[in-house]
This record gives C-alpha cells, structure tokens and sequence, in this order.
C-alpha cells in the first residue's frame, strides 16, 4: 500500500513539476531584452509592484571619479517601474537610499500624475551604493551628477520621450544641483522642499524659526517646552542617559552636552515634520510625559555615533551647508557655552574634522538659476524651517515657479494644495510635456 501511494504522489509531482519549470522561466518581456542588452547594467532582477505594469531592480557600473577613471568603480542601485516607451520618464534623483522605492505599493506622485516610467536612482555612499573600500573623496556632488548623467543617458536609449527630473529634501537639491550641471539632460525638474545653504550654518533658519513660523502664540509655545525641559535637566537628564543607553547610542560629547543639542534641535524637528502644536505637554507636565514627547519628536540617535547618515553629514560639511542654533533664549541653563561648529564637533568622524566647506556649488547654482530659466517648480512649506534657505528670492521667471504652501512642512507636496493650484502646476507640466 505504501508504495502505491509513494507512487502516485511521484505520478502527481511528475506533471506539476513541468508546469512549475514552465513558470519560473517565462520568456524574458520586451523590456527585459532591451535592459540585458544596455552597457553597463547587471543583476536585472523583478520586483513586485501593485501600482506598475513591471518593476525591475539593477545595477549600473559607476566611476568613481569621473574625472580620473583609474580610481576605479562602483555599482549604483537603480528601480525602474515601467508603464510603456511611449509614455514620459520621471527620474527621481533621490539623496539617500533607494530601500522605500523597493516596496510593492511604492508611486512616486509625479509618475501617478502623468502615467510616466520611474526611473529611482539611489545616491551614491548610501545603501547598496555604498564603494567599497569607502574613500570619502569621492563622495562629491559633482560626482553624483555624473552618476545621473550615466543613468538617463544609458535609459534614453529605451525611453526617448520627455524626462522630469524630481526629488525630495536633500533629493530635491541634487534635482536642482543636475539642472545646473546638465541643464539639457532632463526636459521638467520638480524639487520639493529643497534648500539651497550658502554655509555650514547658514543663518537664515533661527530667525525663520523665531521669529517667522507659524504664530507668535506658537512659537512661543515650542520655546516654552524647551525652556521646561532645560529646566527640568536634574530630573530628566538620567531618564534621557538610560534612553540612549538602551538603544546603544554612544557620543563624541559628554551625555549633558547631547542633551542640549537635542533640546536646541527640537524647535527645527517640531516644525520640519509639521506636529501640530497642540500636541506638545503643558509646562506643568510630569517629567514621563514631557520626557515621552521630547524623544518622539526628537530621537537623539541623530547626535550618535550610530546615526544612520554617516554620508550626509560628510556631504553637510563639505558642500551641502547646514543649519545653526540659536542659544540665546536658552543660555542660563545650557551645559555648552556655544553651538558654533557642532557638526564637526558632534556629527562628524575625528578623522574629517578637518572638512573645510567650499561654497562653489552654492554660488555656481544661483548664477545659474539668476542667469537661465529652465521649466522647472520648486515645493515649499511655508513652516518647514528648509525654507527659509529655499529659493523663494527667484522672481520674474517665465519658467521657473516657485509654490509656498501657507503652513505647509517637509512633507509639502503638489498633492498637498488646494485644487486650483494642484490644476495650475498640473496644466505648467502638461504644457511642458507636450510642448514640441
């Protein structure tokens, strides 16, 4: 009997195995042919998507400098979510890495709009992007812009109808940074949130968030929750050490001086992400709750050793610019005697604390932007501090538009307006698109 039953469970797998074999090697779709035989890519491999036809995840082989090719290569992440070679590509130039794109619901808003291709380009040094070894020399923007160079360049060879350029935050900027570069490589860019900083602290982000977000009522809200916390530093401070020694966290500075800085950085948080305001404790607050809130607005993992953007902090100090404190309001209870330099001081590496910030690309780009008016619109929020450093002074373009949202924070997109501006941009990027 056993062997009758081992026998027809060979006789059932006998005629289910060919149809798995069958499966499992479907012929390779049109765009898969054309992709295996572009220059330079490897490791073509599917992804799921609930929102595109086909979603691949490969491999493009990078200089290192493109300048001098004997440094030798890396390879850069790049998604691609396909709707049809006769459609418009978006090409995110994203500034970190690529890990979100890869989820099955993953739509990039612009690709939704118009029916595009999405072609996502992790940043070089973040991800599966990372070199190795990691010389942090090559970690340039001028380099990145090469990178994207190579991307669309190779891609056009599949997809030759109108490109948009588009990111977000430090994405944004390298979408502005790649029209100053390779002004024809892309027909339409669309930064959002993006600033543009003159300096490691560049100045204009205190004033911005003292004096010109939101209401008076408050700013002086936030500031009070900050002055509590100083206050309060006996009580909260051992709360706060046991938090991060929790997590692991290790610092360059003592814990008391962290501590600070988390406080100082809590106003910029609040305020970039947009948390209403009503949900901050009262004054009066036990220490739990005030503690509760203070970490969820303001994870100190951003001052540690452990902090997940090694490579941005890098790219801050060299040429990206930053954002300062202002210590005033706080002085009497701080532990520091100044945030000057804390970058270099708290988020930096001993070995590149000798950084200098080169102020080329910054002046590079706004001679470009004041000289040329390519289709392109810049996204604000009018709380995000980022705004404050945005390109908001460029005026009496034809082309270039810039949209503040009134409240709006670093989560401001085209989506985020009211449906008469939504229609106005929407009608700019059509006009664009089908614009012989």
């Amino acid at each position: 009997m056993k062997h009758t039953h081992s026998f027809m469970l060979w006789a059932i797998l006998a005629v289910l195995l060919p149809l798995q074999i069958t499966q499992a090697t479907a012929p390779p779709t049109e765009l898969q042919k054309r992709l295996q035989n572009l220059p330079d890519i490897s490791d073509i491999k599917p992804m799921q998507s609930d929102a595109y036809p086909e979603k691949y995840v490969f491999f493009i082989n990078q200089l290192l400098d493109p300048h001098h090719p004997e440094a030798g290569n890396f390879k850069q992440r790049v998604i691609l979510s396909h709707v049809g070679f006769d459609r418009p590509t978006v090409l995110v130039t994203e500034g970190y890495a690529a890990h979100y794109a890869t989820h099955p619901r993953y739509q990039e808003e612009l690709s939704k709009l118009f029916n595009a291709n999405l072609v996502f380009v992790e940043y070089r040094y973040f991800g599966e992007s990372m070199p190795k070894p990691c010389n942090w020399d090559y970690l340039t923007v001028e380099n990145s812009l090469y990178d994207l160079h190579h991307v669309t360049t190779t891609l056009k060879q599949l997809y030759d109808q109108k490109w948009i350029a588009t990111g977000i935050s430090k994405g944004g900027q390298t979408t502005m940074f790649y029209r100053t570069y390779f002004p024809d490589d892309v027909d339409i860019s669309v930064p959002y949130v993006a600033p543009l900083n003159k300096s490691l602290e560049d100045g204009r982000h205190e004033p911005f968030i003292a004096n010109k977000v939101s209401t008076p009522e408050n700013r002086k809200r936030v500031e009070n929750f900050q002055l509590e916390v100083l206050k309060r530093k006996n009580q909260l401070l051992p709360m706060f050490e046991k938090y991060c020694s929790d997590k692991g966290y290790t610092f360059r500075i003592p814990i008391a001086e962290v501590y600070d800085f988390n406080v100082l950085e809590y106003s910029f948080a609040l305020w970039q992400w947009g948390t209403p305001v009503n949900k901050i404790p009262e004054t009066d607050a036990d220490d739990h709750t005030l503690f509760k809130h203070f970490m969820a607005i303001c994870e100190p993992d951003y001052f540690s050793e452990q902090s997940p953007y090694p490579s941005f902090n890098v790219q801050a100090a060299k040429e990206l610019g930053y954002y300062g404190y202002d210590i005033k309001p706080f002085k009497k209870y701080l532990t520091i005697k100044s945030s000057r330099n804390y970058l270099h001081k708290v988020m930096l590496p001993p070995e590149l604390s000798n950084l200098k910030f080169d102020k080329t690309l910054y002046n590079k780009v706004v001679k470009f932007l004041k000289e040329n008016d390519p289709e392109m619109i810049y996204i604000y929020g009018g709380n995000d501090p980022w705004t404050a450093s945005g390109v908001t002074w460029l005026k009496n373009k034809k082309n270039i538009k810039v949209y503040v949202l009134p409240g709006g924070s670093h989560t401001t997109r085209i989506g985020s307006f009211d449906t008469d501006t939504q229609e106005e941009i929407k009608t700019q990027i059509n006009a664009w698109l089908n614009k012989e």
